[in-house]
Order: C-alpha cells, then structure tokens, then sequence
C-alpha cells in the first residue's frame, strides 16, 4: 500500500513561490496517478491538480492553472506541486494522494484517490 507523505510547507510571503513534494512512504509512487488537493480552514477540500503515472497527462483546475505546476520525478519517486505568485487565500493544508487507477478513469469521476497522505500546511502572509 501507497503511503503519500507530503512535505516543504511552511510560512511565506505573498507574491513568492513554494514547491511541496509527494514521496512515498511503503509502496513507490511509480504507477500511480497523483493528485494534489487542499483544503482552507472553514472549506471544502479543493483539487489542484494531477498527473499520470508517466507524467505525460496533466490535469489542472481551473483556480490552479495560471499559478500551477505538476510535475513527477521517476529518479526520486516524488511528485512536486510549484504554487507561483502566492496569495494568503492559497493558506491551507496542501494533501497528495494516489492512485493506482488509470488517469482517464479517475479525472471523469472526480478524482476518487485511494491514497492520501496527511498533508503539508501552507501559510501565506500578506
């Protein structure tokens, strides 16, 4: 089984950039669609974006794609998600799951991931 951990969270500045990776704790990755989520304080849990096992298919939300980028590293099985131009509405707790299902297959159902990781929080100052 597929254990997502989550990590680069932390306090930054509106306007900079963060990056937080998606390793895996158990199982590799590899395989593996993965999806990034987040969930404000007070919110919904919200998708950002996704990608195919092989990296080749990349699923943006709409809120996400000017800002966002996706992007799997087979050499070190981590997925990482670069969030630009931070704004103090992006503050949340960022969660990576997975899943084993084909990419097709999960991004017309809405993303039902099988994995989830315990999240990495995101704090934006304004």
């Amino acid at each position: 089984q597929v254990r997502p951990v989550e990590s680069g969270g932390g306090l930054v500045q509106a306007g900079s950039s963060l990056r937080v990776s998606c390793a895996a704790s158990g199982r590799t990755l590899s395989g593996h669609v993965v999806a990034w989520f987040r969930q404000a304080p007070g919110k919904e849990r919200e998708f950002i974006a996704a990608i195919s096992w092989d990296g080749d298919t990349v699923h943006y939300a709409d809120s996400a794609k000017d800002r966002s980028w996706i992007f799997r590293e087979h050499s070190n099985d981590t997925v990482y998600l670069q969030i630009n131009t931070l704004k103090p509405e992006d503050t949340a707790m960022y969660y990576c799951a997975a899943s084993p299902k084909g990419f097709q297959f999960v991004a017309t159902r809405g993303y039902p991931m099988d994995y989830w990781g315990k999240g990495t929080l995101v704090t934006v100052s304004p």
